[in-house]
């Protein structure tokens, strides 16, 4: 069996679907070592590997979820972490590093150890045809030139890094898009754009939902059809102004309105309906399976769980990927979507009610049900990584339409 290094960056986002692959290659008798912040150390230990964290305890890596901030915050990050990485994977002694698409600090590790890498895309993947946020281009250079301070931090920062550390192919700009030649994309092909125009070394596996622990302090025997569900993440603050607006939206059209209220205090929201659960987290999956209509920002992992579900979608994108990921629920008709500045009670009222009046959007969320569930999730995702290992798997062998690259 393998020894098998995970490194990935601190976000629920990022982390979440790659633990059942975890847990699964764990299962099949390989070592698997993690590299994370404190706040999931329990969630990984939990899938048997081996944890190790990183120094600076839960520190954000970035300030605002912005591109220019994203950039500069990976590569100060990746400055930080790499000796405290370096120094344990050259105990661990990996056999392969496969790291989020997000983490330079893994893509380097990789390159300064001299084993194969795989890259994890827990977001869309991005190529010419779906762009990168942090892509160089006029939006990019216009939004760097406003934050002066943190291009100043990204040119000492990335100086930095390619004075300690052997960060050759690291692209200079585009640090949410690290290519490797195996690169595990958590959806389905029928679900991301444009997937015929990615390359053999992309590998959709679908969403990767394993068992989780139930919960008992959520009130499942509460629940009576039908189930709305409104969820709006935990990287941009809703705030309760907007999820109270929400609840009132949903409560006249279901018999149960769960909305889950992440940072902001449920009791901030004031006095809602009885049928109306307000929770700072619920097991999204278990409420997605009795659920007939799922109000969400949009971040791809939840849209993901949600088709797995078969649930159609009023999507509110907020920022980064969640309008990309809005227009294509709304192509293929799983969905509608609006802005989060005019999502206001009876707008999104009258959205819910077009979709749980109109039969179609259940039907194009029932056929990407299928495609998610086809597309073989963690085990497809564990059986890439073990054909990547093999010395004479194909995958290992980079195919790129594009130059190969780290990033």
């Amino acid at each position: 069996m393998s020894t098998i290094a995970f490194l990935n960056i601190g976000m629920h986002g990022h982390v979440n679907p790659t633990l059942p692959v975890v847990a699964e290659l764990v299962r099949r008798g390989h070592r698997v070592s993690y590299h994370t912040s404190p706040a999931f150390a329990e969630q990984i230990a939990a899938t048997g590997a081996t944890v190790h964290l990183y120094p600076g305890g839960d520190a954000p890596i970035v300030d605002e979820p912005t591109p220019v901030a994203m950039v500069e915050g990976l590569t100060r990050t990746a400055v930080r972490v790499l000796p405290a990485v370096l120094s344990d994977l050259r105990r661990v002694r990996p056999d392969l590093v496969v790291h989020g698409s997000a983490c330079p600090w893994g893509a380097v590790a990789a390159r300064e150890l001299a084993v194969p890498a795989a890259s994890s895309f827990t977001t869309f993947a991005f190529n010419r045809h779906v762009p990168s946020p942090t892509r160089g281009s006029w939006a990019l250079l216009a939004a760097a030139a406003a934050r002066p301070r943190s291009v100043r931090r990204y040119l000492r920062s990335r100086w930095t890094l390619h004075r300690r550390f052997d960060a050759r192919g690291l692209a200079p700009l585009d640090l949410v898009d690290i290519r490797q030649p195996l690169n595990l994309v958590y959806t389905s092909r029928a679900f991301h754009p444009a997937a015929d125009t990615f390359d053999r070394s992309y590998a959709f596996v679908g969403p990767s939902l394993g068992s989780r622990p139930p919960d008992p302090s959520f009130p499942v025997d509460r629940l009576r059809d039908p189930v709305l569900y409104a969820s709006l993440g935990t990287v941009f603050d809703a705030g309760p102004r907007q999820l109270r607006d929400l609840a009132a939206a949903l409560a006249p059209l279901g018999a149960t309105v769960v909305v889950a209220t992440g940072r902001t205090d449920p009791a901030a929201l004031g006095p809602l309906p009885a049928h109306v659960l307000a929770l700072r987290s619920v097991p999204q999956p278990e409420v997605l399976d009795r659920a007939a209509l799922f109000v969400t920002h949009g971040g791809v992992n939840g849209v993901n769980e949600a088709l797995y579900a078969g649930v159609p979608m009023v999507v509110l994108p907020q920022g980064g990927d969640q309008p990309m990921v809005a227009r294509r629920v709304v192509e293929l008709g799983a969905g509608l979507s609006i802005r989060p500045r005019d999502a206001g009670v009876g707008p999104v009222r009258a959205l819910a009610r077009r979709l749980l009046d109109d039969t179609r959007f259940r039907a194009a969320a029932a056929a990407l049900r299928v495609a998610q569930r086809e597309a073989g999730g963690y085990r497809r995702a564990a059986d890439e990584l073990e054909r990547y290992l093999r010395p004479a798997g194909a995958v290992r062998r980079p195919v790129h339409a594009d130059p190969p690259r780290l990033g």
